[in-house]
């Protein structure tokens, strides 16, 4: 019994590109993105240029009896109705398998070649406020002016994708040298975006000058 032809057409696109797509997911993942894949027409090509190496690879390795498990005993296309459990498996290694390891690979070769190291967090914004303990923070201002408070349990920072932005649970009075003063009477907050300065730092607890107990 003959397939249908959109079938057959199924078939090979998936042969085409699910490698590749598979490949370039777990080799982004590993390595992190590059100034050179930010295109996505970039991305797929590189995709199918790495199915068609994977495709070519599978058919010296296995060409025949790939084809012999798909045709089935009937010489038609029938391998896929006949034998499911096994058809499935050989996908799963071909299509997801075989690419993870390939692309963990050249990752885990690259990654020993370069000196620099790979983290996921994506911007070191999102690296400074990770995990962050309770502290004082101050900024300056692209005026030159200083603003600063208290970065607690309350306090809250944006993460990527979104625009880098600040929130301080309290504010301080802070001198022309970035000091801290005092808390601002009444203070409820302050929010300060990352546009808006040049200049971020965590100081320790103890480290501004203010009045002892006085709550932060």
């Amino acid at each position: 019994m003959q397939a249908p032809a959109t079938v057959v057409q199924l078939a090979l696109l998936v042969l085409l590109v699910l490698p590749g797509v598979t490949y370039q997911f777990v080799r982004e993942r590993s390595r992190g993105p590059v100034p050179g894949e930010r295109d996505l027409g970039e991305r797929v090509l590189r995709a199918i240029v790495a199915s068609i190496a994977l495709d070519a690879l599978y058919a010296v390795a296995a060409g025949p009896a790939l084809v012999r498990l798909a045709r089935g005993a009937g010489g038609g296309w029938d391998g896929f109705v006949e034998r499911p459990r096994m058809v499935g498996f050989v996908a799963v290694v071909l299509f997801l398998v075989v690419p993870a390891v390939a692309a963990l690979t050249v990752s885990l070769v690259d990654r020993q070649r370069r000196k620099a190291r790979f983290l996921r967090t994506p911007s070191a914004w999102d690296h400074a406020f990770r995990d962050r303990e309770p502290c004082f923070v101050r900024v300056r201002l692209k005026d030159g002016n200083w603003a600063g408070g208290w970065y607690g349990n309350r306090s809250y920072a944006s993460s990527y994708p979104h625009p880098a932005e600040l929130y301080l649970e309290s504010a301080r009075m802070m001198g022309g040298d970035g000091a801290f003063g005092a808390r601002v009477h009444g203070t409820a907050g302050l929010c300060l975006r990352a546009e808006d300065f040049d200049v971020l730092e965590f100081v320790e607890a103890g480290e501004p000058a203010a009045v002892p107990g006085e709550e932060r």
